[in-house]
């Protein structure tokens, strides 16, 4: 996919994009694809977006912990266990859809895809574009994961969320229960 500045994008036809930041592509693969997991998987009861996302998280949350959205405070408390059964570290980020949503008012679609003012929780911001993509009929859970930093270390990948993942799926010998 090649996307430039200035043009429209539409996520599987939910929302028009403007691309106000031709560097802020991952958020708009990750926004389709929650899209189209909540809007044709009917038997889908988490959608767990993960990306080494923004460069914010690490001011956010550091270089141990991934920023983490998710859209009910008892997801976001089964995340953090997860995290601390597994060894992949997470930390809620600042859960205000409605507060930041206008970060991304837009002159000529229904959004940007990037931030208007980058010191206003950007990490968040991120999270919530790619949650506002979630289909309306979607009853399920939605966990978002910034891992930007625990992601690498010395320009090399971790392996990070792997770990996260098995846990939040109960996979054997990652039992949250005694966390």
């Amino acid at each position: 996919m090649q996307i430039s500045r200035g043009y429209k994008y539409l996520p599987s036809k939910i929302t028009q994009v403007e691309i106000n930041n031709s560097d802020a592509e991952g958020r708009i693969v990750l926004s389709d694809a929650v899209a189209h997991a909540t809007k044709h998987y009917d038997d889908c009861d988490l959608v767990v977006d993960m990306a080494t996302l923004t460069g914010a998280q690490l001011i956010s949350t550091g270089k141990t912990h991934a920023g983490i959205l998710a859209n009910t405070e008892e997801l976001e408390q089964i995340a953090v266990k997860a995290g601390l059964a597994s060894g992949d570290l997470a930390y809620p980020l600042l859960y205000a859809p409605e507060l930041l949503k206008k970060e991304f008012n837009s002159k000529v679609a229904d959004m940007k895809n990037s931030v208007k003012d980058r010191s206003n929780a950007q990490c968040s911001c991120a999270g919530h574009f790619i949650e506002s993509h979630i289909d309306p009929g979607y009853k399920g859970g939605w966990l978002h994961v910034d891992m930007a930093g625990p992601g690498t270390k010395a320009e090399r990948g971790t392996g990070y969320g792997v770990g996260l993942v098995l846990s939040l799926v109960g996979a054997p010998g990652f039992d949250t229960r005694s966390v």
